[in-house]
């Protein structure tokens, strides 16, 4: 599938523009989501994703529109997943109801930024080594058997690696200032713990982008084969 820059600009542009429409009217005011304000939400960016996909269809043809909307499925449902974890985030660190949708904006906006590098990664591997695919496969299954062992355990922020080492290294105070990741106390620069909550939720991403990318070219391939 041959892509134009154009495209690729457009493409990046329509994006963006939905993240700073989201940002400046949505987002601006921290509060409480109710079912609602959430479900028109969800409908309406499912719609989005699915008028790209048609788009994809009748542009480029069949095959690459049922790559992509096995593509999307794949990462749907494992965003679900995702948000469950988040949510334990959440909930572990008692950061308040208002601050979640900023929080969780965060980790939209970080996961669009690693998951386009991981795809380039990939793509770039894929096309100078088919072997990629067996790779992308057993870290699949490596964590799957990790997702196994700890099935029944609700993950702790301690078990992160990168929160421990803020604990230890950056000054911190345990009362939230509102959004702020940082504040001042007896005129001190101290860190607040929604910087932690903002350390774990990228960490996570990050661990959420290993698996979910190579499903998404592996899923591809089983339909192209």
């Amino acid at each position: 599938m041959n892509v134009t820059l154009l495209t690729w600009a457009l493409v990046v542009g329509v994006i963006i523009a939905l993240i700073v429409v989201d940002l400046l009217t949505v987002s601006r005011k921290p509060h409480d989501v109710m079912f609602k304000e959430a479900a028109i939400w969800s409908v309406f960016y499912i719609g989005v994703a699915i008028a790209f996909g048609i788009w994809v269809w009748q542009s480029a043809g069949s095959q690459f529109g049922t790559e992509y909307f096995a593509a999307y499925l794949v990462e749907k449902s494992l965003s679900v997943d995702n948000l469950f974890v988040f949510i334990i985030i959440l909930a572990q660190f008692k950061v308040p109801s208002i601050f979640h949708q900023r929080v969780l904006m965060f980790g939209v906006i970080l996961a669009l930024v690693l998951r386009a590098i991981f795809i380039a990664v990939g793509a770039a591997a894929l096309a100078a080594f088919s072997f990629t695919f067996v790779i992308f496969g057993a870290i699949l299954i490596w964590t799957g058997v990790g997702l196994f062992k700890h099935w029944d355990e609700d993950p702790s922020p301690e078990d992160n690696a990168f929160v421990r080492t803020i604990r230890k290294r950056i000054a911190m105070t345990d009362e939230y200032d509102g959004s702020k990741i940082f504040t001042r106390v007896n005129g001190k620069r101290l860190a607040t713990p929604m910087f932690l909550v903002m350390v774990a939720i990228a960490s996570t991403d990050l661990l959420f982008a290993l698996d979910s990318i190579p499903a998404c070219f592996n899923s591809c391939k089983l339909y192209k084969d």
